[in-house]
């Protein structure tokens, strides 16, 4: 199957699907919708001078993309993200990597379940539902029915129409950013608040989410295999991380510039729901985690099932576990139902580590660089230093967080 354009550089559509069924690690690639909504919130937390640090972690993570790209170089048996830990560690390595690579993909799915209950909420705010006698409505009768239309997806064993969808989110992106830019010229809200230049107290909040939005680490390993032109790599790369900054910047600075400290963690929660284009910003920012719930789940239960496979050969045992792991999902949402925070832990204390700490860490294994003092070991000690600051600091903090609002 084709997976390239003529130029050898870009997947296609039909492999994404490919790699959805087979249940490659997609979070890198469809996690970008969720993190572009917290992008003004991550501003408004720090203030105007945290923008230099998503242009750091842009830079760190762009890095250390290409050091991914190096470890895969020295050993061509490479084609995963766990194999890159089991080169530099042995089967511990291959372990922590799976664990901590799977449960982000679960967090992130568990986000997206939240993040609809939060956006459909505000567009129905006075709905209520009586089942059995009992009356309920609000966020979390949402939540339900939206865990609800998603179980089907989950249950498919076939991914590929999903994955369609999942290649929509560059066009969703600029939708729901065209949609913004339109509320504030030509709806009267305008770009007026001057914001505050920095809260030291909101910096390891801004660090965190602004790390969540460079979390497609994981991906890259079958990007690279999936390529012709392999050399062409860190050209793909550049062109994706200045993109997605770009984009990230955009939206950051537009919605701060809109709504200053009174931004909500989703930028979608403060447009006033009766102009068609906070309507269509809101219905694509639902569309695309809805649809691409199911392709987050699927490595997860494709691991669970291999390392059941006495039981899995049997389709009600695996339509049981899919459903477990949807219910489990939904308790998760209704327990922390706080996006920011949740979506802030996940940057933090996830994102860092498959995005900066891992790829360091197998680089320096496997290349033997940590042995040499040079240039390039200064580097990768730096990008650690900050993953290991961002990692403790905005762990602690998103967790008091959660902590205190519960």
């Amino acid at each position: 199957m084709e997976s390239k354009s003529e130029n050898g550089n870009f997947l296609s559509i039909p492999i994404l699907a490919d790699r959805a069924e087979n249940g490659v690690e997609l979070d890198g690639v469809i996690s970008t919708g969720v993190g572009i909504l917290s992008t003004p919130y991550a501003l408004s937390s720090g203030g105007w001078l945290s923008m230099t640090l998503l242009l750091l972690i842009a830079s760190a993570t762009f890095y250390t993309s290409l050091l991914i790209k190096r470890c895969m170089d020295f050993d061509p048996t490479i084609t995963s993200y766990p194999d890159i830990g089991d080169r530099a560690f042995g089967t511990t390595g291959r372990i922590l990597v799976s664990v901590v690579m799977n449960l982000e993909l679960y967090m992130v799915a568990t986000g997206f379940l939240i993040l609809s209950g939060d956006n459909l909420n505000n567009l129905l705010p006075d709905v209520n539902y009586e089942f059995w006698g009992f009356e309920f409505g609000g966020k979390p009768s949402f939540v339900l029915i939206v865990a609800l239309g998603i179980l089907p997806t989950v249950l498919l064993k076939n991914m590929s129409i999903l994955a369609y969808v999942s290649a929509s989110a560059v066009l969703a992106t600029l939708v729901i950013i065209g949609s913004i830019f339109w509320y504030a010229t030509y709806d009267g809200i305008g770009f007026h608040k001057s914001g505050v230049v920095v809260n030291w107290g909101g910096i390891p909040t801004s660090f965190s989410l602004y790390a969540f939005c460079y979390c497609a680490h994981p991906v890259f390993p079958t990007l690279y295999t999936s390529m012709r032109n392999q050399k062409q790599f860190s050209k793909v790369m550049l062109v994706c991380f200045v993109f997605s900054t770009i984009t990230y910047a955009t939206i950051a600075v537009m919605g701060y510039l809109m709504f200053g400290s009174d931004v909500e963690s989703q930028i979608t929660l403060n447009l006033q729901t009766e102009k068609f284009s906070s309507k269509l910003a809101i219905y694509t920012a639902l569309i695309n985690p809805i649809a691409k719930y199911a392709l987050m789940m699927t490595p997860i239960i494709n691991r669970f099932e291999e390392s059941l496979q006495s039981y899995c050969h049997k389709k009600s045992f695996s339509y049981v576990n899919r459903t477990i792991l949807v219910i489990s999902s939904v308790i998760v949402a209704l327990t922390i139902p706080f996006f920011g925070d949740l979506m802030s832990l996940v940057g933090a204390f996830l994102s860092v580590t498959t995005s900066i700490l891992v790829p360091c860490l197998c680089y320096l294994k496997i290349s033997g660089t940590h042995r040499k003092l040079e240039f390039e070991l200064v580097i990768i000690g730096f990008i650690m230093l900050m993953g290991i600051i961002v990692l403790v600091t905005g762990t602690y903090t998103s967790m008091a967080e959660i902590i205190h609002l519960m």
